[in-house]
């Protein structure tokens, strides 16, 4: 439950289902928010010692051993999973102790910008293997649904693509109360910076893109294990907030928002900033530009410094445009990426489960192999 779409979503679910919804995570990492935490969330969850972000044998068969306990225990009609980590052990567990009707949800994907080609191979292969042991595939875009099944992973009538439903803590204030909150002057050009300081992220393009627009302020709003190496190599109009649990202001406090990933699934940090009225400038990756439209939200770009730097000095330079293309974004989230459909769709897909016939692959696939 690391701060990002994931949590975000689950939280979402589990608060607003008409359902007897459990929910068991793994431990945050130490250079990670808790985003429960950071929210103030009340929602009750179930920890699984060792489960987390990175692959540790032993750790992961004590996560394993731990799902299937609790999963024997709880017997769940439906376990829906979701991250790649949870996702191989969820499903694992589930299948093992008879669930009847398993999901997984891809919020982006691990096809590139993740590991080598060697382990991407790996991973693919088990997403495949995952894939004919899962009932339902949930992608977060249509461009990260295409991704997949070009890898062949999954069936195309096993996915449905349903949209992150997005909401702010609090409204976003006025923009002169929001820079007071942060520090920053009354005037001049803000870009905001939300993510996680990893490498498919890829912070060092923000950077760069700092050096060239020096006339901007870039604000960033979190942290992670590249932030020591950044904070040396930063120029002076680059302040690092850390994790914020008002990141309303950050977005209120910006005239646009950046991203610079090499892979992303469907950005929950660009919608949060649309419904703020904030334009982005963006890489092209993943389902990026299914929440920024080019030209009319925002300006997506290749993933090149270069471009991301010529993208923000355009936009922050077409003041009245910039402002225009906050109010699209506006409108456009809170019609597509609203809490109320994001739960009914899933609510609907649970139900079409239900009326179905139980899963018995992974028990006739025992079969064949014993």
């Amino acid at each position: 439950m690391n701060v990002g779409g994931p949590a975000a979503i689950v939280t979402e679910l589990a608060t607003a289902l008409d359902a007897d919804v459990h929910v068991l995570a793994g431990e945050v990492d130490t250079d990670e928010a808790d985003y429960l935490v950071l929210r103030a969330s009340t929602l009750e969850v179930t920890r699984i010692p060792g489960l987390g972000r990175a692959v540790r044998p032993a750790d992961d068969v004590r996560a394993l051993a731990g799902l299937v306990r609790q999963l024997s225990r709880l017997r769940p009609d439906i376990v829906h999973t979701h991250t790649a980590k949870a996702g191989v052990l969820g499903r694992t567990a589930a299948a093992a102790v008879g669930v009847r009707s398993r999901v997984h949800s891809f919020h982006g994907h691990l096809l590139h910008g993740y590991f080598s080609p060697t382990a991407a191979k790996g991973v693919i292969g088990a997403e495949r293997v995952l894939a004919t042991v899962t009932d339902r595939l949930v992608a977060v875009g249509a461009g990260v649904r295409d991704d997949l099944l070009g890898a062949r992973i999954g069936r195309p009538d096993q996915f449905v693509v349903i949209p992150p439903g997005v909401s702010l803590p609090r409204p976003p204030p006025a923009r002169a109360g929001a820079r007071a909150a942060l520090g920053l002057p009354d005037d001049g050009p803000v870009v905001a910076y939300v993510a996680r300081l990893t490498g498919v992220k890829r912070p060092d393009r923000m950077i760069a893109v700092a050096r060239e627009v020096a006339e901007a302020t870039f604000v960033v709003a979190g942290d992670g294990a590249l932030q020591s190496e950044l904070r040396a190599s930063a120029p002076p109009n680059v302040r690092f907030l850390g994790w914020r649990a008002d990141i309303e202001n950050v977005y209120a406090a910006a005239d646009l928002v950046l991203l610079t990933s090499d892979n992303e699934g469907m950005p929950v940090t660009l919608i949060e900033a649309a419904l703020c009225g904030v334009p982005a400038v963006a890489t092209d990756v993943g389902s990026t530009a299914e929440v920024v439209v080019n030209g009319r939200t925002g300006v997506t770009v290749a993933p090149d410094p270069s471009f991301l730097a010529a993208a923000v000095r355009g936009l922050l330079a077409d003041g009245s445009g910039s402002r225009e293309m906050g109010l699209a974004a506006r409108d456009r989230a809170r019609d597509l990426f609203g809490v109320p459909r994001m739960v009914a769709a899933h609510a609907a897909l649970y139900e079409s489960l239900m009326a179905g016939p139980p899963s018995r692959r992974f028990r006739s696939v025992l079969r064949r192999r014993r």
